[in-house]
């Protein structure tokens, strides 16, 4: 008996002693300190926004430190850089008329913006004064228990930059803002917008009625349509809200997507019949009194009844709208593609927007439902036909990007990946090509500006510089005539750029994920003319940041390169052994892997801190920046394309590094990514071990048609008869419900209208019928983001991963600690 008692004792002496080096306190003290209110606190102005002025190529932008504000006038030609103003002197001069103290280390003015001849700047402050809100007596209408009827009341300012003099605008026209419905045209003379389904126009003097009351009964609106009806409008359909406010605002002015002329004559629209598609809902549980519906219209994938739409033209001239011929696929997609908005146009209150093209031709693209097929095309208003220029083609879906088209009316530059890469392409306005002006293995991304007159392309590019990570972006040049493509940025770094209207100078923000931001001015031949500024991270760095590791690692394949980030806990500690989580998106319109420095850090850098080694890293079919074989090719198999590479990723961490320790392996996603956890579950249930997947579009069938058909592909088929159908078949995650060993958190919002709730509660359901054990939480009232339950979500999610992962069983407090340190002491 004494011998038993003594065994048991031991087994018990060592059994205590594995539990305790097999289980880890997760550090939630550490994580807590990197929240996004933390954050707020340590990190400033990343990157300079350029507000290029109008009558010179000077610019001004806005930038924080730990130091406060401050507001720079640069000068490229003279090499300058100088405070717009001096700010204590204008704080004390706020101080005078506000009657609030200000002073220059916390000065914050909103909106500011050059006026008139470039020597004044215009503002506004708010104060602590309180005042009766400007819509209350709508606010009440709307709402007779509405309490709140205050508001902090704002001064609105100039500054003369010459003599300091600073002028309150008693009644600024800054008040009179576009109004949400409001499509104004570029001349302002006419105003178009929606009503009651249907079309109208006012003047000028009737829009500032509006302005000052939308209930002038005095305004005067001209009906230009009379045929529209729910589901088959001219305007905006109200997506977002539920039942009741949308017969509510059955009456109200809705916005009208037209495109003008730009003599401010005609404009065209496409009107989208809905009437056929399926209806969708979402139920609001929490609204008082009682819960309400939302209904909605949602096509999905493979469906008969799909969205039709009709390209319209309306003349002023002979008050007529006509419908244009433009039928060429079933089900087939229109896109009217706007005019470019110049640099210096981005602090303009009123943007118009006009048709790309000019008083003879505006611009478009139709698409067929499997996308293989785009023509890119013209309308001729003078004969009033359809003109092909481009016909791209393909046996995978096909991306198209808007063709820049040249003020010399006679070329225009197209974008094509049909050489297996995205390349720019310059074309004659009739469709006949001049020449490819971009060509080898590297990725053209956009086109940043072109002047015509020296005829030079500027445009960026990625995967171009041997040695770099394929994703970063770099400024390049081209001549319009052809020949070398020259690199304006070198620099093993992400750069983002913005280039003035001239094309004489840019500005080039650039960094990794492991630097520190900085920004430089260039001229247009790639010199360097003056420093700008590097961000301030010393508050970051004091509360123990650390930067991640970027790395590479081969695909499932053995051939093809991935590349990826690693977080470490910022108390590393290399002796120890970690459990890896991989935070996944698998695409594929983009990887959810950080190319530069950012603020986005809850679900990497912060997860991490509790005790993880976190990854993101990509996988074949995941990104549109490399060659289109790398993003096609997960097309036809939506569900696992990316898996076996998420995988293979972790085998060769694992091999690399001691402290990984490949038996725990942790797997999160959001959205796409909540569909590729689960299935990474189910597919690989012996590897991977625990999944919190959130919002996830687990049954492809029912998420919606255009990007399920997209990137998963449908099958066109015509009859001996000549009809045509589509036939969408695609792997869903719940059919493999019965693979799952590990451990699995589902999350949704209950009012989500792009990845709907069924989702997630089919993929319960399927679960639960195939005897499984698994853990679901719904967030009440929240859309596909989580709003303002994020915070509560992540936390909810660091406690699973730190008991399923870590092995720390100590239940944490029900109130949830780390969230309320935020939150201010209530009154």
């Amino acid at each position: 008996m004494k011998k038993v008692i003594v065994l048991i004792s031991i087994f018990l002496s060592v059994t205590a002693v594995f539990a305790q080096q097999s289980s880890t306190k997760g550090n939630y003290e550490l994580a807590s300190g990197f929240s996004p209110e933390k954050l707020k606190k340590m990190i400033f102005s990343t990157d300079v926004k350029a507000h290029w002025l109008k009558n010179s190529d000077r610019f001004w932008y806005e930038y924080e430190t730990t130091e406060g504000k401050n507001w720079y006038l640069v000068n490229p030609a003279n090499r300058t850089k100088t405070p717009l103003f001096d700010k204590d002197v204008l704080a004390a001069r706020l101080t005078l008329i506000v009657k609030d103290p200000f002073d220059g280390q916390h000065l914050d003015l909103n909106d500011l913006k050059f006026i008139e001849d470039e020597n004044e700047v215009q503002f506004k402050v708010k104060s602590t004064e309180e005042v009766l809100k400007k819509d209350w007596e709508e606010i009440k209408a709307k709402n007779k228990s509405a309490k709140d009827s205050l508001e902090k009341k704002t001064f609105f300012f100039r500054y003369n930059l010459g003599n300091g003099t600073l002028t309150e605008i008693e009644d600024p026209e800054e008040k009179k803002k576009r109004l949400s419905w409001a499509n104004i045209a570029p001349d302002s003379s006419k105003i178009v917008f929606a009503k009651n389904e249907n079309l109208f126009w006012m003047d000028k003097e009737n829009f500032l009625k509006a302005v000052k009351d939308e209930k002038d009964s005095t305004i005067v609106e001209h009906r230009i349509t009379e045929d529209g009806e729910k589901d088959y409008s001219y305007g905006a359909s109200g997506r977002g809200d539920d039942n009741e406010e949308e017969e509510k605002k059955k009456d109200d002015r809705k916005r009208a997507s037209v495109y003008w002329s730009a003599n401010s004559k005609e404009f065209v629209l496409t009107r989208t019949d809905s009437r056929h598609v399926k209806d969708l809902w979402v139920i609001h549980n929490t609204k008082n009194p009682r819960p309400t519906l939302e209904s909605y219209k949602y096509a999905m994938p493979g469906e008969k009844d799909q969205p039709r739409t009709e390209l319209k033209h309306f003349s002023f001239d002979t008050k007529s709208m006509s419908e244009l011929d433009v039928n060429t696929f079933k089900d087939q997609s229109l896109s009217v593609w706007s005019a470019d908005l110049k640099a210096n146009q981005q602090d303009d209150e009123f943007k118009p927007v006009k048709w790309l093209g000019d008083e003879n031709f505006f611009y478009f693209t139709i698409t067929s439902r499997d996308l293989k097929r785009v023509d890119v095309c013209r309308w001729n208003l003078k004969e009033s036909k359809k003109e092909i220029l481009v016909e791209e083609r393909s046996n995978t879906y096909i991306d198209i990007q808007k063709p820049k088209v040249l003020t010399n009316g006679t070329e225009f530059i197209h974008w094509s990946e049909r050489d297996g890469w995205g390349h720019y392409y310059l074309y004659e306005v009739n469709g006949t090509l001049k020449k490819q002006l971009t060509s080898g293995p590297y990725h053209s991304e956009s086109i940043e500006q072109v002047d015509e007159k020296n005829r030079t392309l500027y445009f960026t590019a990625n995967a171009k510089e041997k040695g770099e990570d394929p994703y970063y972006l770099h400024l390049y040049k081209v001549s319009l005539n052809g020949g070398n493509v020259t690199l304006l940025n070198p620099g093993n770094y992400d750069h983002s750029v913005s280039v003035n209207d001239n094309a004489t100078f840019f500005v080039n923000n650039y960094s990794r994920v492991n630097t520190i931001p900085t920004a430089v001015l260039h001229d247009n031949q790639g010199r360097k003319v003056m420093d700008l500024e590097e961000a301030d991270l010393t508050s970051l760095f004091a509360a123990g940041y650390q930067f991640p590791e970027p790395f590479k690692v081969k695909a499932d394949d053995g051939i093809t390169d991935l590349f990826g980030v690693m977080y470490r806990p910022f108390d590393f500690d290399s002796t120890k052994s970690y459990p890896i989580i991989e935070y996944v998106y698998p695409g594929p319109q983009t990887e959810a892997v950080n190319k530069s420095f950012g603020r986005s850090m809850d679900r990497i850098d912060r997860l991490a801190q509790l005790g993880f080694v976190v990854v993101t890293v990509g996988n074949r079919g995941g990104h549109p920046g490399r060659s289109k074989w790398y993003h096609n090719y997960g097309y036809g198999n939506l569900r696992d394309y990316g898996l076996a590479d998420k995988k293979a990723a972790v085998e060769q961490l694992a091999a690399r590094h001691n402290f990984i320790d490949k038996s725990r392996v942790g797997i999160h996603g959001h959205s796409g990514g909540g569909f590729m956890s689960t299935a990474a579950m189910l597919v690989y249930p012996d590897f991977f071990k625990v999944a919190v997947s959130s919002a996830g579009n687990h049954e492809n069938n029912i998420y919606n048609r255009w990007w399920s058909e997209k990137h998963h592909g449908v099958k066109e088929v015509i009859t001996p008869k000549g009809d045509t159908t589509f036939i969408y078949q695609v792997e869903r995650n719940p059919d493999l419900a019965k693979n799952l060993k590990g451990h699995l958190l589902l999350v949704t919002g209950d009012v989500d209208n792009n990845v709907h709730p069924a989702n997630t509660i089919r993929m319960a359901n399927a679960l639960i019928k195939a005897n499984k054990r698994f853990d679901f939480i719904i967030l009440p009232g929240q859309r596909h983001g989580f709003g303002d339950m994020t915070e509560y979500f992540f936390w909810r999610m660091a406690d699973y991963y730190v008991l399923h992962l870590l092995g720390d069983n100590t239940p944490p407090p029900v109130d949830m600690l780390e969230i309320q340190r935020e939150k201010p002491m209530s009154k």
